[in-house]
């Protein structure tokens, strides 16, 4: 069973691995390198991390980098991890090191899925953006090598303005893939990620209402990140299309009928996670984050255990206090399901309390 109590638990973790990658993307978060950190988390600390999460009602793991598959032992910490009873997902990158083997190696140990990134619909797009000639074509391989192991496979793409007026290609793309799950990222300027590259909040606007209209017809299933604001819409949608029913749907139903997710075999969360709030990240070397795009060290599994720091960071009890929020995010009637991005709201403004810089809506009894 999953956790549900973000005050105690995660509802899923992620863990660097590694931040050696071979390749060199534009919004790269860890601003990758091609050498692996000699400092990184050993495979008998890694073992240690991975009981104190099982411990915590048993999150969701995803093992993220860099690549991780740069690490020799990832089969190893995958097959420890799988034994003691916790789902685990990758998120490789699409490089010479996929091969069908190793593929087939993860699929015997037991990670549950496989998460590949595609910025663009075809080569021209997506290899500038991942800052790799050939990086496309490799990933097509990994999804073949997928689907012909009948692996799920999970497609991630960063919307920045690079492929903004690609979406709907990338949505074609995504069902001819034979994909379970499109997970659709907006953008944080930090690492390599700059300012320039997010598409305006006009424009989170019209994508948010476009992916709302994509979910009721699309054979995959659609979650976002860095995009809490996406669930104010789902909600405002619904309600409006219930508005002359019976069932009219009220902003306080939102959680119990399910209008931001629920847990199933696609790892959808029964209500909204955000940084620091059923989200934990853990660096290559150990340091505790709010998540990957929050660079706020909170402490480290080296020094303390993990559970203890999520649970009593200053900066971890903030982020759950919704009501805490400044500006109109404090206020807004959706804070409890939204939040707004709390890892964007510190990349442009310092303070990670403040306001969703990137929503257009206005909250009740809020006067311009």
């Amino acid at each position: 069973m999953f956790p549900t109590n973000y005050n105690e638990n995660p509802f899923i973790v992620i863990w660097e691995l590694t931040r050696a990658c071979q390749l060199n993307c534009l919004h790269c978060r860890a601003e990758a390198q091609y050498i692996r950190d000699p400092r990184e988390l050993t495979f008998q600390e890694g073992q240690k991390l991975i009981d104190e999460i099982r411990q915590m009602g048993n999150p969701m793991l995803v093992f993220s980098g860099g690549d991780p598959l740069m690490r020799e032992d990832v089969y190893d910490l995958a097959d420890y991890a799988v034994k003691q009873g916790v789902r685990v997902s990758m998120t490789p990158s699409a490089t010479p090191n996929v091969t069908r083997e190793a593929i087939r190696k993860a699929k015997e140990v037991g990670l549950s899925r496989w998460a590949f990134s595609l910025d663009g619909p075809n080569e021209e797009i997506h290899d500038r953006f991942r800052g790799t000639s050939g990086s496309f074509q490799l990933t097509m391989k990994a999804i073949e090598y997928l689907n012909e192991l009948e692996i799920p496979i999970q497609i991630n793409t960063t919307v920045s303005r690079y492929n903004l007026e690609h979406l709907d290609a990338m949505a074609a793309l995504v069902e001819r893939l034979n994909c379970v799950l499109w997970s659709v990222f907006f953008l944080v300027p930090t690492g390599r990620g700059k300012d320039s590259d997010m598409i305006s909040p006009v424009e989170h606007e019209r994508v948010f209402r476009w992916l709302y209209e994509l979910s009721k017809k699309a054979k995959f299933d659609i979650k976002t990140t860095a995009a809490q604001h996406y669930r104010r819409v789902v909600i405002q949608q619904k309600m409006r299309e219930k508005a002359q029913g019976a069932d009219a749907i009220r902003y306080e139903d939102a959680l119990t009928k399910g209008l931001t997710g629920q847990i199933d075999g696609l790892g959808r969360a029964p209500k909204g996670v955000n940084d620091g709030n059923g989200f934990v990240f853990i660096s290559h070397i150990g340091d505790v984050y709010p998540s990957g795009l929050l660079p706020i060290v909170t402490g480290n599994v080296r020094d303390q255990g993990l559970a203890s720091i999520y649970r009593e960071s200053p900066v971890f009890q903030a982020l759950r206090n919704p009501d805490g929020f400044k500006g109109k995010c404090g206020v807004c009637e959706f804070r409890h399901v939204c939040g707004g991005s709390r890892s964007r709201a510190f990349a442009m403004t310092g303070d990670y309390l403040e306001s969703e810089p990137f929503c257009v809506y206005i909250p009740k009894g809020v006067t311009l």
